[in-house]
């Protein structure tokens, strides 16, 4: 997925490296040169040198075309506008902001951010679920959370409608069920295809559930 990151320093720096690491698109826009450079030369991502409050900034960053907008610069203030214009005027559907004061959490979230976070190391994990959680269905939590048996559902226009199971990168870690198609089940198997509209039960461990979505080509 698409995911613009206002500020750039060292949350901003994990944040965009671990999306990268798990196989998103970050785009960074920080306002310091020296550190736009410094992401640009070691992570090899697009970076804007601007402020993440500005339609111009915004815009170079495709903010039309994200799927979700996160600001975690050292300023409460700053984090705010920048999710309220990407949510407000350009409709992003979910906005997250590092929340510097614990107390200004209930205001950014009253405010319209739609995640206000302030444990930075659970950021990328919390927009990784949030938008996941749109083609998941999590039915049931296994060994005190460890694992989930969700329900993923195959979008239509499916791009690789009619593959086989044997044919997806699929991860060791999970393991699809059965595969309910109209009124029929499947219990599935090498050769099985997947076709839009099919619904998956699927075990999988936490860790691995947007790397299933990944490999099936539907994030």
């Amino acid at each position: 997925m698409n995911v613009i990151v206002v500020g750039g320093g060292k949350v901003g720096y994990y944040l965009a490296e671990t999306l990268l690491e798990h196989g998103h698109k970050p785009f960074v826009i920080e306002t310091d040169k020296e550190i736009c450079r410094k992401i640009a030369n070691n992570l090899d991502i697009p970076v804007i040198n601007g402020d993440g409050t500005t339609l111009g900034a915004l815009e170079s960053a495709g903010v039309e075309h994200c799927d979700a907008f996160v600001s975690v610069t050292g300023q409460d203030q700053v984090n705010l506008i920048a999710c309220q214009l990407a949510k407000k005027r350009y409709g992003v559907e979910r906005t997250v902001a590092r929340v510097n004061n614990p107390k200004n959490l209930k205001v950014m979230k009253r405010l319209g951010v739609d995640i206000p976070v302030s444990s930075t190391d659970s950021i990328a994990r919390l927009i990784e679920r949030e938008i996941d959680v749109a083609t998941i269905k999590r039915l049931l939590s296994i060994n005190r959370g460890e694992a989930t048996i969700s329900e993923v559902e195959i979008p239509k226009n499916y791009s690789r409608n009619g593959t086989s199971l044997m044919d997806f990168n699929l991860p060791n870690e999970c393991v699809i069920v059965s595969i309910t198609r109209g009124d029929s089940l499947i219990i599935p198997r090498g050769n099985t295809q997947i076709f839009s509209g099919d619904k998956l039960i699927v075990i999988c461990r936490n860790e691995y559930l947007h790397q299933l979505l990944h490999a099936l080509r539907i994030e």
